[in-house]
């Protein structure tokens, strides 16, 4: 007994540092995976559409993979062109913080009222911004590189996909065992492609929604917040407060009034509610069945080895193990334990 726990304890261990010392590789290749399947099932779904549901299968493919490598390359552009203009407009939003910040000790009933550029002196200023411009410029290249590998891979795997059920059947020495193990295949596939289907469609109408309240109140950068916001609900509990935090610093900044961040917090917060709470549990049914501390666990450990990116991917990879184990009869106690009812 105690041998297999110290063999499972180095085994754990040597495997979170593979994953950890692997990240750029294996990072891109998952989010490829993940997003094959919502690829897959986005080109299924074009049969519904009365022009579109005629082409046959490889060219619905190919439409929807040049949809995704437009949608990389527009999201990259939208993201460097964003930080730019936030930048142009912070030297415009200093009378704002300057005046809110002199209102804010009018209030408090301090005497010498300081100014935005007395803060700024005393906070932002302090930090080294120069030694920061390097690491940024590489996360931007990073970011840009990782986005092309990712519509590199997705293009690969869904050219393979066609040959897969072939190769199945010879790696396992005949068409019986073959066709069980596809069958298997079949059912993981489509229980993790509607998962991640759903999930992304959930966070389109999210991201949707986001937009059309924050063009309605006036909030600049619009359409940047809301693909934010968009992205930020993959993470569960946390994504959806820092997709609401950072549009209502913004109003802060931007108008300068509480009263008016106030209004764009509880618009956004509506939104989120009504997605989180309404939207998605009809939409996503019994596919996303995880326990709170399952998810709370994936979140830190996929964190801690991907950061950020493995925040976001976090929960679909959770999901997507746990819906695996459940169609394996030797797993399916793990995937019980993993589930949040326990009906997996």
């Amino acid at each position: 007994m105690i041998e297999k726990a110290t063999y499972g304890t180095a085994l754990t261990l040597m495997l979170g540092w593979l994953l950890w010392i692997g990240k750029p590789v294996l990072l891109p290749v998952i989010a490829a995976m993940i997003s094959v399947y919502v690829l897959s099932n986005a080109a299924a779904a074009m049969q519904a559409v009365p022009v579109l549901g005629r082409l046959s299968g490889w060219a619905r493919r190919t439409v929807i993979l040049i949809v995704f490598a437009l949608a990389m390359v527009l999201l990259f552009l939208l993201v460097i062109n964003n930080l730019a203009q936030v930048v142009a407009a912070l030297p415009r939003y200093e009378s704002n913080l300057d005046a809110l910040v002199t209102r804010f000790a009018s209030l408090l009933g301090i005497e010498d009222e300081p100014t935005w550029g007395n803060v700024r002196r005393l906070t932002i200023d302090q930090v080294d911004v120069r030694s920061w411009v390097a690491p940024a410029l590489l996360s931007l290249r990073g970011f840009g590189v990782t986005l092309f590998l990712v519509v590199l891979y997705a293009s690969f795997f869904m050219a393979e996909r066609g040959v897969m059920a072939r190769k199945v059947i010879i790696a396992m020495g005949g068409e019986e065992a073959g066709s069980r193990t596809l069958s298997l295949l079949s059912r993981i596939n489509e229980r993790i492609g509607q998962y991640l289907f759903v999930k992304t469609v959930v966070n389109v109408i999210l991201g949707g929604l986001s937009f059309v309240i924050m063009l309605f109140l006036g909030i600049e950068f619009a359409l940047f917040w809301a693909v934010l916001i968009a992205f930020l609900n993959y993470i569960p509990y946390i994504g959806s407060l820092l997709g609401v935090i950072f549009p209502v610093l913004l109003s802060l900044a931007q108008f300068g009034t509480l009263w008016m961040a106030s209004v764009v917090l509880v618009a956004l917060a509506a939104a989120q509610i009504f997605v989180g709470a309404y939207l998605e549990p009809r939409m996503m049914g019994r596919a996303f069945n995880l326990s709170p501390f399952v998810v709370l666990l994936a979140l830190a450990v996929w964190s801690a080895l991907w950061g950020l990116a493995g925040a976001l991917l976090a929960v679909p990879m959770t999901a997507s193990l746990v819906l695996v184990l459940s169609e394996i009869k030797t797993t399916r106690p793990f995937a019980v334990m993993l589930s949040a009812s326990g009906k997996v």
